[in-house]
């Protein structure tokens, strides 16, 4: 996937493009249904399928007290665009002075002038421009005259018998909730939070139980506080299997300012510090507590490794 930055000339002059416009943050199953219908027509009409996204999400730029926690940084959204087969992702800096281009003025910016479009493709209550005046009616009309068609499609609606349709928001809600078996289903893939491991207190080493201190940028989202099962992705590419601990600590600490995010590597020796972990969330195990003293805590710990194993198919005695 060629990944563009830069449209100030046509990327590619002499040809057409099919192209879907969003934040795309999660790169979830409807966003996947739409980037799908993308492609085909590309394909049939021999054309480049192409993404426009931006680096940061519109809402921490427009309302930034209330912009939503991110479920993908650039990198992973980029990465799991990539996985999607378009043929390209255009990446545009979003600032203030992005927000306040108007819908027209970004349609014949990017993609006329840029892109060469031949066919918009997006959801059906898609918005975009200053003051989201942009839309599907807004495109079409534009479209007459700039000589590309609108190709809106229906919202991917939810399986599990919840009337709405799949969304970053609804995927935040279940994360929220520490549901992340939900929050796979809709992503169409395990959710993951990325980080660098750091220099924590060591007091997983001193209980027995050595953890890997991952530090998550804020701006990410995270599950709710709690015990999960998952796995840990090193830079080698290879997945061990985890105990996930993810809160305040508060046997510890009673008024810790954020949450800390803890892995164990069953069955694991070695120094992490300094590389950069992506945790992957599976299972919920139970929510955080406070304990009685170390001998509780160190049973309870010692029982949520068992767990772990237990619900990622391990062996007691298997290592990894």
């Amino acid at each position: 996937m060629d990944v563009v930055t830069d449209l100030s000339t046509p990327p590619w002059p002499n040809e057409r493009t099919v192209v879907t416009i969003g934040a795309y943050d999660g790169v979830h199953r409807g966003h996947r249904s739409v980037i799908s219908a993308v492609c085909e027509l590309a394909k049939a009409n021999r054309q480049r399928s192409v993404v426009v996204t931006f680096d940061k999400h519109p809402a921490s730029v427009v309302r930034p007290e209330s912009a939503p926690k991110l479920l993908t940084d650039l990198e992973q959204k980029l990465e799991l665009l990539a996985q999607t087969g378009v043929d390209a992702t255009v990446v545009i800096h979003f600032d203030h002075e992005q927000s306040l281009e108007t819908a027209e003025g970004f349609a014949q910016r990017v993609l006329v002038d840029g892109l060469k479009v031949a066919t918009v493709v997006v959801g059906e209550d898609f918005h975009f421009g200053r003051n989201r005046t942009g839309s599907v009616p807004m495109l079409r009309e534009f479209g007459a005259e700039a000589d590309f068609d609108v190709q809106p499609i229906e919202l991917l609606e939810r399986t599990d018998g919840v009337d709405e349709p799949v969304s970053s928001t609804a995927i935040r809600r279940a994360l929220a909730g520490g549901n992340v078996g939900l929050a796979a289903d809709l992503l169409g893939h395990p959710f993951q939070a990325r980080g660098e491991v750091v220099q924590g207190d060591r007091r997983g080493r001193l209980l027995g139980f050595p953890t890997a201190n991952v530090e998550v940028p804020t701006a990410l989202c995270l599950p709710a506080d709690g015990v999960y099962a998952g796995w840990y992705f090193r830079e080698d590419g290879i997945a061990r299997p985890t105990a996930i601990n993810l809160g305040r600590r508060p046997t510890f600490y009673a008024h810790a300012d954020r949450s800390l995010l803890e892995a164990h590597l069953l069955d694991f020796h070695g120094d992490l510090y300094g590389e950069r972990a992506r945790i992957e969330f599976t299972h919920f195990l139970r929510s955080e507590r406070k304990f009685d003293g170390i001998d509780a805590l160190q049973s309870q710990l010692k029982k949520d490794i068992d767990d772990a194993r237990h619900v990622l198919g391990l062996l007691p005695d298997s290592v990894a």
